[in-house]
């Protein structure tokens, strides 16, 4: 999983050793999520195998009610602790069957967002425990062939995992106004990897080098979007199949982006699962793009699906392993000096953090950077050390002789030392168990590229303006050049003129997009040069262009706000949101029209919208109208809400809001006409 904070998956349960005793084979669910009371009920059948004697066996399932249990065809009695549900009669040593129905109206795990055609369902298992949706295995040992078939009604697509087989099945029976997808799994995952989303998606095809079918979808208000948000990703696909060593595994490839997702990606088995902030159009692209996050879940499917960590301790063999395969990728497409810019800035983030960041990879402990970027650096000086082919035969026998199970380090290790005589022990002890990052060792692989030579060089020594001037009109990799404008920004413009005016002719996005960001004082023998920054294939620097020239030339901002009022921007649409926000400040637009704009971003910060807009949108309104009714009802409003980061945001702001005086007694004012809900929500703070 990609993603901004680490959250560990793995069960700690008291009965992980289950699995030495018994082996669940197959699962079959037929499963019926209801949009309107957001719960889910479904029948489900087991195939398990008892291999010792055993009391009692567990299933993962979250505050579920279940009837209809029964094993080998007879009705067995159970218990529901509402964590689990215990079965302790019926079983016999050898082959069983287990069925039973079941409900849940999940906390977690199972989200539902949106409404009528703009509705969504999707799961996150990792972190979140499809045991809340699904009664299933928190261990990620206990790896299962899961087949399911989902009824929902028609007019929207569901996805699952593994290939789809077909739609209304005479064994589903039929209902009229749903139809049922069915999916079949050939092969076990752990439980964690399970997937559902449903939503009014469109799709489009194509098939890799070897034959594997790619399902790409997306929302259909966003199909116009589909290439450049899938840009590379046949190229991915054929380059890590091929670099990895092994066939992709599991029969069809499928994404799928969705809404409010909680991470960047989620690798679930055949079906990953991706934000809707990388849904992106032509120019979006340059700003954030999906490829490496694209190329991180796709490793996953052999680092993670395939093969599988047995515990938190181990999460390094997943994580590592998916950043640095991503790398590596985007090395293929984008060449050197990108991949080993990239490990430079891991470098410089591990080294930051080392003196607070003091848990080492091989602890489940370790942090997210540990875990992701350490892990990649491991594995980039392993296979520097032993050599690319050497790389690829031990990757390659390492997952040949662990598909479908579970490992840990060690089992890494040992196919590493047997292919190339390699000291894994130093390996370990220095990369994997002893916390910290060593810059000096890290500076020995990366001075192999001369982008990082010429970089180093530049950091190290003092240059004259000329000579930064002649570096930003070489081929000097972007990178150099963005420094060089970040560290002259103290000087005077008449000092930087002439380098700016090549910063701006490097016709380099990124280089460009920093002129934007540092000249926040436009000089007027500069404008033109500088209004050129509007016209640039990014939102980013749109946005900060336009920003700064309203602020420096006040008599022109219409000018500028007309020549950019039909850009909208990325999905945060904070591009339009800036806009209006300067709009509203200008003179010259009648009451109406600034009504207008407020009313637009009012729309923005309700619950119609993800909620990375809303906070966008609520940020812009607290500035412009901090005591208005709808913006401090929807401020609270936005205090519930499935994504911890949205909480955090809306929670923080009240409570520092609620200090100031004619703010609280708006809040009392609204919380004693307000309805019963929204006059909870206020007291809760009020109180505290």
């Amino acid at each position: 999983m990609f993603r901004f904070f680490v959250f560990l998956f793995f069960s700690s349960s008291v009965f992980a050793q289950q699995t030495n005793k018994v082996d669940f084979i197959k699962g079959s669910a037929v499963l019926y999520p209801t949009a309107q009371t957001k719960s889910i009920w479904g029948t489900i059948t087991y195939e398990f195998k008892v291999k010792q004697t055993i009391d009692t066996i567990k299933i993962d399932a979250k505050n579920m009610e279940f009837s209809d249990v029964k094993i080998n065809g007879s009705r067995v009695s159970f218990k529901n602790t509402g964590m689990t549900l215990d079965l302790f009669e019926g079983f016999k040593k050898g082959n069983n069957t287990l069925t039973f129905s079941y409900s849940a109206q999940p906390k977690q795990t199972l989200y539902f967002i949106g409404s009528d055609q703009n509705a969504q369902i999707w799961t996150q298992g990792q972190g979140k425990y499809t045991s809340h949706w699904l009664p299933s295995f928190d261990d990620v040992n206990e790896k299962v062939i899961f087949n399911l078939s989902v009824k929902f009604q028609n007019g929207y697509k569901i996805i699952s995992n593994g290939v789809f087989k077909n739609v209304n099945h005479k064994r589903n029976g039929y209902e009229n106004g749903f139809s049922t997808y069915n999916f079949q799994m050939q092969k076990p995952m752990s439980s964690y990897l399970v997937m559902l989303a449903i939503g009014n998606f469109e799709k489009q095809t194509a098939t890799t080098k070897s034959g594997t079918p790619l399902e790409f979808y997306l929302d259909k208000k966003d199909i116009s979007k589909l290439e450049p948000t899938y840009r590379y990703s046949k190229e991915l696909f054929d380059y890590l199949e091929d670099e990895i060593g092994v066939k992709y595994p599991w029969g069809v490839y499928r994404q799928v982006p969705v809404r409010d997702f909680l991470y960047a990606g989620m690798e679930n088995t055949t079906s990953t699962i991706f934000s809707q902030d990388f849904v992106v159009d032509e120019i979006g692209f340059n700003d954030r793009n999906y490829v490496n996050v694209n190329a991180h879940e796709l490793a996953h499917q052999w680092f993670g699906d395939l093969i599988t960590a047995q515990s938190s301790k181990h999460h390094w063999l997943q994580e590592g392993f998916a950043t640095y395969y991503a790398l590596l990728a985007e090395r293929h497409l984008f060449g050197d000096d990108y991949f080993y810019e990239a490990l430079n800035d891991y470098a410089e983030q591990l080294q930051q953090a080392a003196t607070t960041d003091t848990i080492p990879v091989l602890n489940e402990k370790a942090s997210s950077l540990t875990f992701y970027k350490k892990g990649a650096w491991a594995l980039h000086v392993l296979r520097e050390d032993i050599g690319a082919k050497n790389f690829q035969k031990v990757v390659k026998k390492y997952l040949k002789s662990y598909q479908y199970k579970n490992v840990d380090t060690d089992d890494f290790l040992s196919i590493v030392h047997d292919v190339s005589g390699y000291d894994v022990a130093k390996f370990k002890n220095k990369w994997l168990e002893t916390p910290g990052f060593d810059p000096n060792l890290a500076q020995q692989y990366l001075l192999k590229n001369q982008f990082i030579r010429q970089f180093n060089q530049l950091r190290k020594n003092k240059y004259s303006l000329a000579e930064l001037t002649k570096i930003m009109q070489s081929d000097a990799y972007y990178p150099i050049k963005k420094y060089i404008i970040y560290t002259t920004q103290q000087l005077s413009f008449d000092e930087r003129k002439v380098l700016l005016e090549a910063a701006l002719a490097t016709g380099n996005l990124q280089v460009r997009q920093a002129v934007a960001e540092t000249l926040k004082v436009i000089p007027p023998d500069f404008k033109i040069s500088y209004e050129s920054l509007l016209q640039d294939n990014a939102y980013v620097t749109k946005e900060l262009a336009l920003t700064h020239l309203c602020l420096n030339f006040p008599e022109e901002r219409q000018r500028y706000l007309i020549q950019t009022k039909e850009i909208i921007g990325n999905n945060d649409k904070i591009f339009r949101m800036t806009w209006l926000a300067l709009s509203y400040n200008t003179k010259g637009f009648s009451e109406k029209e600034r009504q207008a704009f407020i009313n637009e971003l009012l729309n923005y910060a309700s619950d119609t919208y993800e909620s990375s807009l809303r906070q966008n949108a609520l940020e812009i309104l607290l500035q412009l109208q901090p005591n208005a009714d709808q913006v401090i009802a929807l401020l609270f409003k936005a205090t519930e809400h499935h994504r911890w980061q949205f909480i955090l945001f809306a929670r923080t702001m009240v409570r520092e809001l609620l200090k100031n005086k004619a703010f609280r007694n708006k809040v009392e004012q609204l919380a004693a006409t307000a309805d019963a809900v929204m006059k909870e929500r206020y007291e809760i703070f009020l109180k505290e």
